[in-house]
């Protein structure tokens, strides 16, 4: 579940960054950091979570797992292959195939997610971030922590991808109307797909309560 939810994640976000409505907000900053580091986006991103997985291993290392690594060292060239593979599929897509890809993309992302959280090996670097500070450092809700970084994320991506000399239009690809849909309709979803397909799987009652 943990293999199936990183490799389904990272086709849904190749889908994001093709369709161009903009990706969420740590992939917001990937996109900042490919702009200016010139390195394959699979290899950059493997770096970015190893700093981050030294992070979490200092502060919480129970937050970190098999699934971690899985997601570290597999993710980023998911998405490498799956925007690939969407450029030959769709050259010069217009607004309805972008569309498709979009609302496509936040079905399986929230899909993957549903997978990823339910198999419970471990969660994603930049997840343990949000989740140290709230329950290590500060006290604060996982909430306000995860707005904190997310907000951080979004904007460090915009200031990277505009200091690279990319236009407007490029940067709203990356952090757009697609960042807001996706904050507000994962939730629901991965709740959805979690009960639905997610702890059936593990043999859990949908109606069971979660740990």
């Amino acid at each position: 579940m943990s293999v199936l939810g990183v490799v389904v994640g990272g086709l849904s976000v190749g889908m994001f960054k093709h369709a161009a409505f903009g990706v969420d907000p740590f992939q917001a900053l990937m996109s900042g950091l490919d702009a200016v580091i010139p390195i394959r986006f699979g290899t950059l991103y493997v770096i970015v979570n190893l700093l981050l997985l030294v992070f979490s291993l200092i502060a919480d290392r129970h937050k970190i797992g098999l699934a971690t690594c899985i997601n570290l060292f597999l993710l980023g060239y998911v998405v490498e292959f799956s925007q690939a593979q969407c450029e030959k599929l769709f050259p010069a897509p217009g607004i309805p195939t972008r569309l498709l890809l979009l609302l496509v993309g936040i079905v399986i992302l929230s899909l993957s997610s549903a997978l990823y959280f339910t198999a419970d090996l471990g969660v994603s670097t930049y997840d343990a971030v949000a989740l140290v500070w709230s329950e290590r450092r500060t006290r604060l809700p996982f909430q306000l922590c995860r707005v904190v970084t997310d907000s951080v994320c979004v904007i460090a991506g915009m200031i990277l991808c505009r200091l690279s000399g990319m236009d407007a239009a490029r940067i709203f690809g990356s952090v757009g109307v697609g960042t807001v849909i996706t904050a507000f309709c994962m939730g629901p979803l991965i709740a959805f797909f979690n009960r639905t397909v997610a702890r059936p799987l593990l043999g859990i009652s949908a109606e069971a309560p979660q740990e």
